[in-house]
């Protein structure tokens, strides 16, 4: 894919389990080239999540989201923001298990010349200086700015 001449979507899934759980956050941004055309920031509401660790790392800027009572909801609101558009995800072992989507999905580190593992954002703001956000949607934006 060409990023500098197409519109695409990266996205970040915080899921209450690995697999067979809810999605507790969702941030996407949708991009054209290296312009933001919009974002998508969606939580689960608070009295849904039973974890107290998942609880404590999405409790930060919460009048920036959208709280919704289902994933089946978030997930109807997300297909509707990616349209057709690629997405490209943090290829864990997660995200895919989440995603029941037809578009084409590729990992966002392919574009970024670095492998996932536990330090990859360690690595990636080292590699391109950036200041830590509790976004990670933005850290890899900005990452791909600066690749592209």
């Amino acid at each position: 894919m060409d990023l500098k001449n197409e519109k695409y979507i990266i996205l970040e899934i915080i899921p209450t389990k690995v697999s067979g759980g809810d999605i507790a956050q969702l941030s996407a941004l949708k991009i054209d080239g290296i312009k933001l055309i919009d974002r998508f920031d969606y939580r689960l509401d608070k009295d849904k999540i039973k974890s107290i660790d998942i609880l404590n790392m999405t409790n930060y800027d919460n009048e920036s989201f959208k709280y919704v009572k289902t994933t089946k909801s978030l997930m109807n609101n997300f297909k509707k923001f990616i349209e057709d558009l690629p997405l490209l995800i943090i290829d864990n072992s997660y995200t895919r298990n989440y995603l029941n989507v037809n578009n084409k999905i590729e990992s966002v580190f392919k574009y970024l010349n670095l492998d996932v593992n536990d330090e990859v954002f360690d690595r990636l703001m080292n590699k391109y200086n950036l200041e830590p956000s509790n976004y990670l949607v933005d850290l890899l934006y900005e990452a791909l700015i600066k690749e592209l």
